[in-house]
């Protein structure tokens, strides 16, 4: 064998080694142009595409994962997405919930997305169950915010430091579902880019 031929064949080896290793099981939901695979409640035009982004600016909606991933139904997983909220902007990303038409999603968890909004449960609570009021991260910055569910347990990272930790009672509503992102109102304007999910096993 070639001397070239031994360089290529060890290049594409260690391409696909590396390509395997930064995927991690982590999938994409969000294609970066478009928004195939989901489907917006109430107010569609809150949601549209820009800069490889969702940005979510208008009144209050819901856009729901709807695709092909799992069914779009998830029970345990990682997911993961950067945010940057604007000034006094709110919103949310539900777990475990269901496409419903109009209103606030009934089934499922909030995990909040406020930094500056007049309601004072701030990024990472788990509205209205275990809320945070710590600010910690600043409008107008990406951050990451991470939610992991593995059973009854719910935890919530922000740049990677756990932030909250939640364990519900049996009768719970961890029961799985989809995932949504909200736009709250008219005035709340926050972006979600690299929108990603890893199932665990039950």
């Amino acid at each position: 064998m070639k001397p070239n031929a031994i360089v290529l064949i060890l290049f594409f080896t260690f391409s696909s080694v590396s390509t395997k290793a930064q995927t991690n099981g982590w999938i994409n939901l969000f294609d970066g142009k478009s928004l195939s695979g989901w489907k917006a409640s109430e107010h569609p035009s809150t949601f549209s595409v820009g800069d490889s982004g969702i940005v979510v600016f208008g009144d209050r909606a819901h856009l729901f994962y709807e695709g092909e991933v799992n069914n779009h139904n998830f029970k345990n997983f990682e997911f993961k997405v950067r945010v940057m909220t604007k000034p006094g902007a709110n919103s949310g990303i539900f777990i475990h919930t269901v496409y419903q038409e109009s209103g606030w999603p009934s089934k499922g968890y909030e995990i909040q997305v406020n930094n500056s909004h007049t309601d004072w449960r701030r990024t990472g609570s788990i509205y209205a169950v275990q809320d945070v009021k710590e600010v910690f991260v600043n409008d107008n910055e990406w951050y990451i915010e991470h939610i992991i569910v593995q059973g009854k347990k719910i935890t919530v990272k922000i740049n990677d430091k756990i932030i909250n930790e939640y364990t519900e009672g049996e009768s719970g509503r961890l029961s799985g579902g989809t995932i949504a992102l909200q736009g709250h109102d008219p005035k709340s304007k926050v972006y979600y880019k690299e929108v990603m999910i890893k199932i665990l096993p039950d």
